[in-house]
């Protein structure tokens, strides 16, 4: 497809990189990302994304917007406490850029709808609060063979990994015993500052355009560790667990 001489405008810098030009702008237009969650890490993750031309973009969330959710939680304003996250973050991203589709899902992620709702995409980022939720996504996209961008933030700290399946270890490689997790503190009881969720989704939206455009090497053999107080990045080499369902 040709793009528009409004896509030229917008996509300009973009054109201009010698790796991406407008065979890789099509590329991304033509993309499909699936964000499982629209909070801290979502919302600029859902940005980027939309701005980047990402042309299918599905957010997944079953909350509403609360006054705690604020900030750090950049798709959301004051005057929407109350409303469906998943609606205000469409309306959002479509004004942003009205040239990428965004399909909503309100409901909860949990393993009877997983796979359903997975299916069809290209990528697909872990942009979930919770443990659990976290390992019925790892498990569908390695069923399902689609990469996933996985990131977690606490108190000051962030992690990602990107997974692909077939080429290296998944969340269950990291965390063999899934059940001591439940007995960690959440955010809400131990604090989080709120730019962290930005600076690791930015990182989830790089992984996804290399992906997208075939660009540089996936973080896919190491945790990528951030820590906001020294302002350092450290990698954690990993290796998948011989038992681990990412290598059956």
């Amino acid at each position: 497809m040709a793009l528009s001489d409004d896509q030229e405008k917008r996509y300009s810098r973009h054109l201009a990189l010698r790796e991406v030009g407008e065979a890789g702008q099509e590329k991304l237009l033509r993309a499909k990302v699936l964000l499982v969650g629209t909070g801290g890490l979502g919302s600029p993750v859902a940005y980027y994304l939309a701005a980047a031309g990402v042309g299918t973009i599905g957010i997944l969330d079953s909350d509403r917007v609360e006054f705690s959710n604020l900030n750090r939680q950049i798709l959301y304003k004051t005057k929407d406490v109350g409303a469906v996250k998943v609606e205000r973050a469409k309306t959002r991203l479509e004004e942003l850029n009205p040239d990428i589709m965004v399909k909503t899902y309100h409901e909860r992620f949990q393993q009877e709808n997983a796979e359903q709702i997975c299916t069809g995409y290209d990528v697909i980022v872990d942009c979930l609060d919770n443990f659990a939720a976290r390992f019925i996504l790892n498990d569908a996209c390695l069923k399902l063979k689609i990469p996933m961008i996985h990131a977690g933030v606490y108190k000051y700290f962030g992690q990602t990994l990107t997974i692909i399946p077939g080429e290296g270890p998944c969340l269950r490689c990291i965390y063999p015993e899934v059940e001591k997790l439940d007995q960690a503190p959440s955010c809400a009881r131990a604090g989080l500052i709120g730019v962290i969720p930005g600076v690791l989704g930015t990182l989830q939206v790089m992984e996804v355009m290399k992906l997208i455009l075939g660009l540089g090497e996936a973080n896919k053999d190491s945790l990528l560790y951030f820590d906001g107080l020294n302002l350092s990045f450290d990698r954690i080499k990993l290796n998948p667990r011989p038992d681990c369902i990412c290598r059956k």
